[in-house]
């Protein structure tokens, strides 16, 4: 399931720069936003999430879905890892559209991209491996629960800049809705199933991995 994703995530970045940034089509279709939401295009909620236009966001972003997914994928099982990937890239988008319309107070910035997705595949990698160590840019050991929490705390941070009109044009809150539903997710679903995954034990937690910052892309409708 991580190869088809990281698959869909290429064909649409073609799509991208086949049709144009510009394209009636990919805007309508590709980006997430509470004006797209109110027209009616609810599978923008989906889409958004397979979409990228900026060579350094898919490459960031497959890296880090290849990178905890591999290992998810195996101890999940494929059809729970898609159905956490999705939920959690749904989830994201649909937050992103609410903190855009009532606390940006901007219905019609939109956004593209799997940072809200991973966020929420990290948090539960975080959870189910809390003590295992992470490499930040492949130099900086870190807890995995510690990094993660780390990560949401700088999106925190960052949406409340935002909030007082400053800050970056970075999705926060479209990290934070997948980090949410990815410990949603881990309380209410995996914890209390957690011995029966295949691939759960202290082997597992032993296997070092890697993770990137990561940032959504948000672009004005």
């Amino acid at each position: 399931m991580v190869r088809t994703l990281i698959f869909l995530n290429i064909l649409v970045f073609f799509m991208w720069h086949a049709l144009g940034e510009n394209s009636t089509f990919m805007v309508s279709n590709f980006l997430i936003s509470w004006k797209a939401l109110a027209a009616g295009r609810y599978w923008t909620l989906l889409t958004a999430v397979f979409s990228h236009f900026a060579v350094w966001h898919i490459l960031i972003n497959m890296y880090v879905l290849y990178s905890f997914g591999m290992v998810l994928e195996k101890v999940l099982g494929r059809r729970l890892f898609i159905i956490m990937y999705l939920s959690c890239g749904v989830i994201s988008s649909f937050v992103h559209a609410m903190v855009s319309n009532y606390i940006l107070h901007q219905p019609d910035q939109a956004a593209l991209g799997a940072s809200g997705a991973i966020s929420g595949l990290v948090l539960v990698f975080a959870l189910m491996f809390p003590r295992l160590r992470l490499y930040i840019l492949g130099l900086i050991p870190i807890p995995a629960l510690i990094g993660a929490i780390a990560f949401m705390g700088l999106d925190v941070w960052g949406l409340v800049a935002q909030a007082h009109g400053g800050g970056l044009p970075i999705g926060h809150g479209a990290h934070l809705g997948g980090a949410f539903a990815g410990i949603l997710f881990y309380f209410f679903y995996i914890r209390p199933r957690q011995q029966l995954y295949k691939g759960w034990g202290p082997a597992n937690r032993r296997r070092p991995q890697v993770v990137v910052p990561d940032y959504q892309r948000v672009t004005p409708d």
